[in-house]
């Protein structure tokens, strides 16, 4: 065992010592619709020596959490707020995660304004410690709209470059103690709100699984999934929904109106067949994360 920053490696993750009690220190928990989250979580892990799982893993989180001093979140920013799938999570282990430190690191394409504020919102004042805040652009994985690009694969080099340079700083602070927490400053909490309203409402007042406002985009998407005729039913998309909110019925992909827009299935989707939310596009391009080769996909091919 090699004693780090008063902390000790063990079994592959940071741990403490407390009298006979052992808590690993870090556990990082993410969500990533294609890939840009899961990247950034590993990174962090990697670096920190911390265990690291998808929400969507097949693991016991109540022990998890309880079994870990610090929590580090990581998830893609939708509107300047927390995905709905995340709250979900959230609000299921609320009681775990009282008293815990956390760790927000969040993934954007270009700002988020309060993204990772926006998180503590669904906490009651004075039951967590935020001792980290970082955002981190990510590569565009919004694939059926013309506002918005196809990255190359430089510019996702470009990304990744970024990212690795602001992840080593940030774990190179909390190894110091040094305390940042961005998008936690009024001006970020105003901008944040700018879009924020839109997408999902006030966020204060839809803490965990909460309906969003019956004004608010997020509530509308939900059921926003169509299936054009090039689909073969080969059922891809029904098994890689995080939200299991697409099922086979006679012969033809049936959505139970719960989608969270991660656009897993539709970057994935062999035949470009299915698109979400408002942009129901066929899709020219898709993203199929930082270590794909981004081309442009010949119809038939």
């Amino acid at each position: 065992m090699v004693v780090c920053y008063g902390n000790i490696f063990c079994n592959g993750g940071l741990v403490s010592i407390r009298g006979n009690e052992i808590l690993y220190t870090m556990l990082a928990i993410y969500f990533s619709g294609t890939g840009n989250t899961k990247h950034i979580a590993e990174l962090f892990s990697q670096k920190m020596g911390a265990n690291c799982l998808s929400i969507e893993a097949d693991a016991n989180f109540q022990t998890e959490i309880k079994a870990h001093d610090t929590i580090v979140f990581c998830y893609p920013i939708y509107g300047s707020r927390v995905p709905r799938i995340m709250r979900e999570f959230v609000a299921k282990h609320m009681r775990e995660l009282t008293g815990k430190k956390l760790v927000i690191l969040v993934t954007q394409l270009l700002f988020s304004g309060d993204g990772a504020r926006v998180f503590t919102d669904m906490f009651r004042a004075g039951t967590i410690e935020v001792i980290y805040a970082e955002h981190f652009n990510m590569p565009n994985n919004i694939c059926n709209t013309p506002l918005l690009r196809q990255p190359g694969k430089k510019k996702i080099q470009k990304y990744l470059d970024k990212a690795e340079a602001k992840m080593t700083q940030t774990c190179q602070n909390i190894k110091d103690g040094i305390v940042v927490k961005r998008g936690f400053s009024g001006f970020s909490q105003m901008l944040g709100n700018v879009q924020g309203r839109i997408w999902q409402g006030d966020s204060r007042e839809n803490r965990g699984n909460k309906n969003a406002s019956k004004s608010a985009l997020e509530l509308k998407v939900k059921s926003g999934v169509k299936i054009v005729k090039d689909c073969t039913l080969c059922g891809l998309c029904v098994s890689i929904c995080p939200m299991k909110n697409l099922e086979v019925i006679k012969n033809t992909i049936t959505q139970k109106n719960n989608c969270t827009v991660c656009y897993r299935c539709v970057n994935l989707c062999p035949h470009k067949a299915i698109t979400v939310a408002m942009f129901h596009v066929k899709p020219k391009w898709q993203y199929q994360g930082v270590n794909y080769k981004a081309e442009v996909r010949t119809e038939g091919a």
